[in-house]
């Protein structure tokens, strides 16, 4: 069993894990909580000059962080010289344009000088017929080449702004035929300008105001992007009826699809009716939902939310909804944990699994079976000393007239090669056991008194020895000539072992000369049994040697 402390540290453990997964699931929401449209670029028009350049890092603090990509300012328009950009605030706008590269500068851009002089309808439309001939394209091409020059030649020029509405001189109404001419003459001139990448913003105010600003549009060659101004006031008195009236928010966006051009909101903020947060909330989400180019909110009062101290609510929605979401100090929803329970783990009993010594069973020692090498015995051939008892001779007292004289056969050069064995005799069977080298034997050159006999080997089969009773005219051995053989005990051949012995043609014995020799009238023949051994006499048989000896009368030893 688990000791306590254990338990403890696992149920600890068991809490804190189940803390930081709901606090991990936490902090792993703000992506997708951000409002859709987040990434839009925004601003606000807190100054013309080098204190709205100063306030937007505050601004950003303010938001939590927001970055403010979008740089909002205007040109004078009370004479010709503002609107060529002979001001030095210029340059402060520009050094912040070029500290970013995703950074936009929006310029608003007067047509007309004493934009804001109360000028007749009347007056107005000999102006705008002014500019149309190309009285004043001078003053726009000084203003692109300034603009160039100082590093922003990428500028969002909102050309003649709310030109549907009854405040500038610039305005459309009272000629808007001869006033998109002077439009498209503005543009050609600036665009004119080498290393110019203008963009421009035809931005009307919502509504119809005094004319419809369709009417005003100067087409799609020389416009970029459909803006428009849009502030809480009439005409409407609902947010719904600002997107749903003529000219309203809706036909801004359709007209823009139409048209294949960017949407933008140059100003937008509070107005107649005070601090409205529900417009503020409501226009972020119009915001959101059809992704502008770029929105700026106008940040001075009665219609801004930081800098105007009159529209706290209104303050609060549009920094709620622009904050960029951010972990802070998340406080967790408490986590009650589930007791942790440990299951008691009951060890499982470790059984010993009994070490069963494995037998050690001996091989058993089988002893080779010494198997004894048969002791072949190189059989000692005794040599037969034939018990031949010299026979004593007496010496014949034969006349010698009488004893003839024996004529010995001498053979001729064609005497028969060595006696081989009588065919009569087989081939000797040689046992396994003995190898010894064969020996040839040299021919045997028979003496011519007496013919050595050759003895067989021992390993020889007994031959066939004809009986003595027998007629000796069936003895093949070819008889000596009447002289008395010393007899000659012959020595034991050396065992011959057949091999691939090629056959000699033997040759053709000479006949005999025919001699008148009876038979002799007695003979002995002796035969000595050889003795190998009880095994090997087995194997070879029981062997013999013999010797025959002639005393016949005509041998010349005939004693009788």
């Amino acid at each position: 069993m688990p000791r306590p402390r254990r338990r403890l540290a696992s149920t600890c453990i068991g809490t804190v894990t189940a803390g930081l997964l709901a606090t991990g699931a936490a902090l792993a929401t703000p992506e997708n909580d951000r409002p859709e449209g987040s990434d839009i670029a925004m601003g606000a028009y807190l100054d013309y000059g080098p204190p709205g350049v100063a306030r937007i890092p505050h601004l950003s603090s303010w938001l939590g962080g927001k970055e403010i990509r979008v740089g909002h300012t205007y040109l004078p328009g009370d004479k010709w010289a503002g609107i060529e950009g002979g001001v030095s605030f210029l340059e402060d706008w520009a050094d912040w344009r070029r500290a970013e590269d995703d950074r936009m500068f929006v310029l608003n851009v007067p047509m007309q000088e004493r934009n804001e002089g109360r000028v007749s309808d009347y007056q107005v439309a000999r102006l705008i017929r002014a500019g149309a001939s190309g009285r004043y394209d001078r003053h726009f091409q000084r203003l692109a080449e300034r603009l160039v020059e100082l590093g922003v030649p990428d500028t969002v020029i909102v050309l003649g702004w709310e030109m549907n509405g009854v405040t500038y001189t610039h305005r459309c109404a009272p000629d808007p035929e001869n006033w998109k001419v002077y439009w498209r003459r503005i543009v050609a001139t600036m665009r004119a300008v080498p290393g110019q990448k203008f963009t421009f913003d035809f931005a009307p105010n919502r509504g119809t105001d005094a004319i419809g600003w369709t009417k005003c549009y100067p087409g799609d060659d020389v416009v970029d992007i459909i803006g428009m101004d849009s502030y809480d006031q009439g005409p409407g008195q609902t947010f719904d009826d600002q997107i749903t009236q003529p000219y309203g928010l809706q036909q801004q966006v359709d007209f823009a699809k139409a048209h294949g051009k960017s949407i933008s909101y140059p100003e937008w903020g509070l107005f107649r009716r005070g601090d409205n947060p529900e417009y503020v909330r409501r226009m972020l989400k119009w915001i959101t939902q059809h992704k502008p180019l770029y929105h700026t909110i106008t940040d001075y009062c009665p219609h801004g939310v930081w800098q105007c101290k009159d529209n706290p609510d209104s303050a609060k929605a549009f920094r709620d909804a622009l904050m960029p979401e951010r972990p802070g100090p998340v406080v967790p929803t408490p986590v009650v944990p589930t007791p942790v329970v440990p299951t008691p783990v009951v060890p499982t009993p470790v059984v010993p699994t009994p070490v069963v010594p494995t037998p050690q069973v001996p091989a058993p020692q089988v002893p080779t079976p010494q198997v004894p090498t048969p002791q072949v015995p190189t059989p000692q051939v005794p040599t037969p000393t034939p018990v031949v008892p010299t026979p004593v001779v007496p010496t014949p007292v034969v006349p010698t007239p009488v004893v003839p004289t024996p004529t010995p056969v001498v053979p001729s050069p064609q005497t028969p090669l060595p006696v081989s064995p009588s065919p009569l005799v087989p081939t000797p069977v040689t046992p396994a056991p003995v190898t010894p080298s064969p020996v040839t034997p040299s021919p045997v050159a028979p003496s011519p008194q007496v013919p050595v006999p050759v003895t067989p080997s021992p390993v020889v089969p007994t031959p066939e020895v004809p009986d003595p009773d027998t007629d000796p005219e069936t003895d093949p051995t070819p008889k000596p000539s009447p002289a008395v053989p010393t007899p000659q005990v012959p020595a034991p051949s050396p065992v011959i072992t057949p091999g691939p012995v090629t056959p000699k043609p033997e040759p053709t014995p000479p006949k005999p000369l025919p001699q008148p020799t009876p038979p002799p009238v007695n003979s002995t023949h002796w035969c000595v049994p050889l003795n190998f051994g009880e095994w090997l006499s087995k194997l070879v048989g029981t062997q013999s040697v013999c010797i025959k000896l002639d005393f016949g009368k005509n041998s010349g030893i005939w004693p009788f």
